[in-house]
């Protein structure tokens, strides 16, 4: 299982939030720390504000903070959120399967619980978790 970009910035992005969460955070700053590119850190932002984990606020004092409080920030919500496809393999998906040995396979089913372990995983942590520690991290973000 790889994660795309999006989602590994969106992670990111997000980690960066948490942590300078008393202040809005700004899109260069954000981008500036986590080495992405403004424009993409600008469309992350705007995904997780669609999606609420976020909110905007304009102006010269604006910026990017939390939706919620980092406790209801759900890791395996924001990957299954902002990944755009979790399909691992063709035949996951019905209208393009056209695996011969499909409706005999077991590697599929295999599979899928794989997926499900990895995501289950990730629904047992929470943004506050992530940004808790270590001091390193902080040291690391907070500039």
């Amino acid at each position: 299982m790889r994660l795309t970009r999006f989602t590994d910035n969106a992670l990111r992005a997000l980690m960066f939030i948490g942590l300078h969460d008393e202040a809005p955070s700004r899109i260069t700053d954000i981008a500036r720390r986590m080495g992405m590119s403004e424009d993409h850190t600008a469309k992350v932002i705007a995904r997780l504000a669609e999606l609420g984990f976020v909110e905007t606020i304009r102006g010269r004092s604006g910026g990017v903070r939390l939706g919620r409080p980092a406790e209801a920030i759900n890791i395996g919500e924001v990957v299954r959120a902002t990944e755009d496809n979790l399909t691992l393999v063709e035949c996951f998906d019905p209208s393009s399967n056209r695996c011969p040995i499909a409706p005999a396979c077991a590697l599929a089913p295999a599979l899928d619980e794989a997926l499900n372990a990895f995501l289950g995983v990730l629904d047992g942590y929470t943004l506050a978790q992530l940004t808790a520690r270590p001091q390193a991290l902080q040291r690391l973000l907070i500039a």
